[in-house]
């Protein structure tokens, strides 16, 4: 098939100690020896669906199109939960239907189809019931990069499994209520509050300053991490245009108790 998909990406909870990444690549790249494999991240916390969904979410678009995404934060393996194939206007998503791709659902990309994956014959000839990443996913990833059209391993469906995220509220044009949705390795706590929407509330007066609260707790914004030099609590707007709490050379969601889910407040405050 002319212009088909050959790079595969693998973002997993399975982590760096065991040998279930290795495992994968291998089944691909048996099948198909020019494959290219990126690793993502397998460092997703284990059996965190909506650390994953947020991973790719923030991630996929950086690469080229026809990209096959394979995330596998599954701790429903073996049960009924369906493997499934979401082909979007520029790339194709692989892992179990759990909500995993709830953040590609909601995307700017057009969602084309999701299909049900049920053709075993492109299945490993022997599958378990703990490790579908090699038995299901690895080989039907392999499998597209060879041409194979996603209709050919099953049927459509419309009921795919999407979770909630939380959405950011405005209970006035110069306030933003938004919260943590993201913790990095750094302790770096990511909200759901984009730039966008922080343009937005200063236009209204730009000589007025954000005032940007959480946990009872005021902090300045700042374009960038060494623009201070101590141990407070800051905020910037991240690589992925979201607002971010941090700590320079620290940890803010240890020093701080800063935790998913925590509220945070952005306010247009008058000139002093």
């Amino acid at each position: 098939m002319a212009n088909q998909p050959g790079l595969i990406t693998l973002t997993t909870d399975f982590g760096y100690k065991d040998p279930f990444v290795g495992i994968m690549k291998g089944v691909i790249l048996k099948l198909n020896p020019m494959a290219t494999i990126v690793d993502i991240t397998h460092g997703i916390s284990p059996h965190n669906i909506k650390e994953a969904a947020f991973t790719i979410g923030m991630s996929h678009s950086f690469f080229s199109a026809k990209t096959i995404h394979v995330v596998i934060v599954d701790p429903g393996v073996g049960s009924n939960r369906r493997p499934i194939i979401v082909r979007t206007d520029h790339h194709y998503f692989i892992g179990p239907d759990n909500g995993v791709f709830s953040l590609i659902y909601g995307s700017k990309s057009e969602t084309l189809g999701v299909t049900h994956i049920t053709a075993e014959h492109y299945f490993l000839s022997q599958i378990g019931q703990t490790f579908h990443g090699r038995d299901i996913f690895a080989p039907v990833a392999a499998w597209l990069t060879k041409g194979v059209e996603t209709a050919k391993f099953g049927d459509m469906i419309t009921d795919y499994v999407t979770l909630p995220f939380p959405s950011v509220s405005m209970p006035n044009k110069t306030t933003i209520e938004g919260e943590v949705i993201y913790v990095d390795r750094f302790g770096n706590a990511i909200t759901n509050i984009k730039a966008e929407e922080l343009n937005a509330i200063y236009s209204i007066n730009p000589e007025a300053k954000l005032k940007i609260v959480t946990k009872g707790k005021q902090t300045e914004l700042k374009n960038y991490y060494s623009e201070v030099t101590d141990k407070g609590l800051y905020s910037l707007i991240s690589s992925a245009g979201n607002l971010e709490l941090f700590v320079y050379r620290g940890n803010a969601s240890a020093l701080f108790e800063i935790k998913v889910g925590d509220i945070v407040g952005v306010m247009l405050a008058p000139p002093s």
